[in-house]
């Protein structure tokens, strides 16, 4: 099966992820889509970050619906901080029937650069890119980068995290189920 693989810290997920997720799902052949919880990123800093199993639970809240969505905490059991080629090598190991691409924001494939082994996930692995901000492609010679195109959405978890701290109702950017677990539960106030 060929799955592609949605990494971010999902801090929270919101409906821009959703909504990207299910274009690719719908514009490749791609059959699947993992939600790769990663508990820390190299490149961001933990201390704002919600426990790592409280975002997988709101990650699950978010596709509960959608048999083609998954949530999965493989990382959370991979050597922190998480970097993709490690989690691929992983998952390549553990289920070897199975074809993994990965999705990123254009944002992203402008520091591909920096992530360790580049060159092999370049070379093995398929990457479908949605563009935030119209960026160029720095590998444009690569055969493995896809762009693609959609409106754009300017919906950040770092814009809502900050809205409710500020005591803003976000509710129109989540689920309606994830919206209200962060209420009940008063995540992001602090």
């Amino acid at each position: 099966m060929n799955i592609g693989l949605f990494f971010g810290s999902f801090n929270p997920i919101h409906n821009g992820h959703l909504i990207i997720a299910n274009m690719i799902l719908q514009k490749t052949s791609l059959k699947q889509i993992w939600f790769v919880v990663s508990p820390q990123s190299p490149f961001k800093k933990a201390n704002n970050l919600l426990k790592e199993h409280d975002r997988l639970f709101l990650v699950k809240l978010a596709i509960e619906n959608n048999l083609n969505f998954r949530a999965s905490d493989i990382e959370f059991v991979l050597p922190k901080p998480s970097y993709t080629i490690d989690t691929l090598t992983h998952l390549k190991e553990k289920y070897p029937k199975h074809t993994f691409s990965i999705i990123m924001g254009g944002d992203n494939l402008t520091s591909l650069h920096k992530w360790k082994n580049a060159d092999i996930i370049l070379r093995d692995y398929s990457i479908y890119v949605y563009n935030r901000n119209r960026e160029t492609n720095p590998y444009s010679e690569s055969k493995n980068i896809h762009f693609l195109q959609f409106p754009q959405l300017d919906i950040s978890a770092t814009f809502i995290r900050e809205a409710i701290k500020e005591g803003l109702s976000v509710q129109y950017f989540l689920p309606n189920n994830v919206w209200e677990y962060i209420q009940e539960n008063n995540y992001y106030k602090k």
